[in-house]
């Protein structure tokens, strides 16, 4: 672990084709939480780099599973191809769920890659020792509550009945959950909480009957329909806030995301012995939200959560590029582009890096104990933000945020150039975007 220093003491550069990444794996040891961002969601590094320190913690024998942000349901089909259950015999049918925008956040190369990697790791291993995959997000409503009665109807036609029935308030806004958000926030129609509710605490109350029947596979079972039900009630929650303001839908969909990556890790680890999980998200969603714009502002996050649950039992990596090339859209639900990202701005962070002259560099920036490592760090400063919307004419207004950058993170990785992530299904005009933009009418989409 290197010791106290000056910014440029503290730098350790790596070579992209081979990166020794070996302080980093130091530091991380064996954090029951590693959470691993992403500076935008359309970076080929980003993406790359972070698989290779996954891989690494797999190998070491701690990690037990990858938490990412997308929906449950269909990442639950990601956790049995790499397992070797389940129908999908290949990636693309693993992935083939993943079909709304922005699906290129996970059908891209690196991921696949990855997954055929996890999938061969896991293969001959017994099911305590494999590694899987986990979705942490809430908008998959309507598919989770398919699940929640598949489950049910298998188990309890009974429960299923009661169930359907709590559900079906859901039934005339034809399949929008933004319809419902909308139509219950303004009171056209009286809400589902209490019924969304009633049903996760019933299946919860009814875990210990369920789970007598088919041991391990049962216990798989239920928790995968236990998650659906709160991302139910969750999301429920979220599309009524939605229409309240940012900070309120935020604070539900981080807080959902939290939750579930508690039960995750209760679920997968033993008492006294709980399982490392890798956490694959935006930077926004991982660095500590108390250290940022966005925290003096209302907004809480996952890596603030999780702090404040485990203390130094969690490990924040952020990332960040100065320039390059990235795949992401000019609006909602838009077709995929690869952009040019513009140099960083002075004042950033990003144009802090840049400046010191090196390529490629991992920045170690507290000890195991959350102490800064860095003496001379600048306070305060810049930092950019990409998610699925890029727009670079307006950047500062839409792309950068104020933030305490030792705060945030235990380590930063700097690649000081990037390109853009590749999709497995680009779009005939995936090519360089024109500086001409429309003006700002979506959120950035992290």
């Amino acid at each position: 672990m290197p010791g106290r220093g000056t910014l440029v003491e503290a730098i350790i550069p790596f070579a992209r084709s081979s990166p020794d990444l070996t302080p980093l794996i130091d530091r991380i040891g064996q954090a029951q939480f590693v959470l691993l961002g992403e500076a935008t969601h359309g970076t080929h590094e980003f993406y790359w780099l972070r698989a290779e320190i996954t891989k690494q913690l797999i190998r070491d024998g701690a990690c037990r599973a990858v938490a990412i942000e997308w929906d449950w349901p269909d990442t639950y089909e990601l956790n049995c191809f790499v397992r070797g259950l389940g129908a999908a015999q290949t990636v693309a049918e693993a992935l083939a769920g993943f079909e709304r925008f922005p699906k290129w956040m996970w059908r891209n190369s690196v991921v696949r890659d990855f997954l055929e990697w996890l999938r061969a790791y896991n293969a001959g291993r017994p099911a305590e020792q494999q590694t899987g995959i986990y979705g942490l997000d809430l908008y998959s409503l309507h598919r989770s509550i398919h699940e929640v009665l598949t489950y049910l109807a298998a188990v309890d036609p009974e429960a299923a009945a009661r169930a359907r029935e709590r559900y079906s308030c859901f039934e005339h806004f034809g399949g929008s959950a933004q319809q419902y958000g909308l139509a219950a926030a303004i009171g056209v129609v009286e809400d589902c909480e209490d019924a969304v509710v009633e049903q996760l605490v019933e299946l919860q109350r009814r875990a210990a009957e369920y789970l007598r029947r088919d041991g391990r596979r049962a216990a798989d079972a239920q928790f995968f329909a236990e998650q659906n039900a709160r991302l139910v009630a969750n999301a429920e929650r979220y599309y009524r806030a939605m229409f309240r303001g940012r900070a309120s839908s935020w604070n539900i969909r981080d807080r959902h995301m939290a939750e579930t990556l508690f039960a995750l890790s209760d679920h997968l680890g033993l008492p006294g012995q709980p399982a490392q999980i890798a956490v694959w998200a935006h930077n926004s969603h991982l660095g500590d939200a108390r250290a940022t714009e966005m925290g003096w502002h209302g907004e809480l996050n996952v890596g603030q959560l999780v702090r404040e649950r485990v203390g130094r039992d969690a490990v924040l990596v952020g990332f960040t590029t100065y320039q390059g090339t990235v795949t992401a859209a000019h609006d909602w639900d838009e077709p995929a582009q690869r952009m040019s990202v513009r140099p960083a701005l002075l004042g950033s962070y990003e144009r802090l890096f840049h400046d010191i002259g090196l390529r490629d560099f991992l920045v170690v920036l507290t000890d195991s104990n959350g102490r800064p490592l860095v003496t001379d760090m600048p306070t305060e400063r810049l930092e950019r933000a990409i998610g699925v919307i890029y727009r670079p004419v307006t950047e500062r207004q839409n792309h950068y945020f104020h933030c305490r950058l030792v705060e945030q993170f235990d380590a930063v990785i700097h690649l000081d150039d990037t390109r853009a992530l590749v999709p497995l299904d680009p779009p005939r005009d995936w090519h360089e975007a024109e500086e001409e933009e429309p003006p700002e009418t979506y959120p950035t989409g992290i």
